[in-house]
């Protein structure tokens, strides 16, 4: 399966504020992800079970929490944290043909989103989410998931917008969604962009189905 899979044109829809819609092209560029490292977690693209994927040029790389930082490291991007203190969060700004908001999240014990577009969970630890947009919850019309084992799903949201998860074996799981700004333009570093888009992953490890 590619980086630019159909499964990841999720379609979006704020509640009764119309930002989102769905893609009327394939996207660009899929969702990045962070992949759990000895250091914190590395920045990626591609699926989680094929060879990572050289990433698209980047600016305005930030990580955001009081306890974490972003560098570069030998093999990528690399966000160091103290696991402990709570979940790990990269966003990066990617300006080719369309300007897309990179926003990756490691781990699912915060309930509380802290990124623009983030999935969140309702329990620490759990299985259901919900996709907020700058605090408040956003309905998805489904939710990509794929694992380090090339598992895939479409998860379809129930009537409140969340979704439910089901892990049936360890491993590494990821979940995206992928929106456009409803008429979005944008001058990023001195270019005009005529689309926005927005990316939000969600990954996490699973010892125990």
């Amino acid at each position: 399966m590619s980086a630019v899979s159909p499964l990841m044109h999720a379609a979006l829809l704020a509640a009764g504020a119309g930002l989102f819609s769905v893609a009327a092209t394939p996207a660009l560029a899929g969702p990045l992800w962070l992949q759990p490292t000895a250091q914190g977690a590395r920045l990626r693209a591609g699926p989680p079970d094929q060879p990572a994927l050289a990433l698209p040029p980047l600016q305005a790389l930030a990580a955001p929490g009081a306890d974490a930082t972003h560098v570069p490291g030998p093999d990528g991007l690399i966000a160091r944290g103290n696991a402990a203190a709570g979940d790990l969060r990269l966003t990066a700004v990617e300006g080719q043909r369309v300007l897309i908001h990179h926003q990756a999240r490691l781990g699912r014990q915060e309930t509380s989103p802290v990124n623009d577009l983030e999935l969140v969970p309702t329990e620490p630890g759990g299985r259901r989410f919900r996709l907020m947009w700058k605090g408040r919850p956003v309905a998805a019309t489904q939710v990509e998931v794929q694992t380090d084992a090339g598992w895939q799903r479409l998860l379809r949201p129930e009537a409140d917008g969340s979704v439910t998860l089901s892990t049936p074996f360890p491993g590494l799981y990821v979940l995206s969604v992928m929106a456009s700004v409803d008429g979005g333009k944008a001058r990023f570093e001195g270019r005009d962009y005529s689309e926005v888009r927005h990316s939000a992953t969600l990954s996490f490890e699973v010892t125990s189905p």
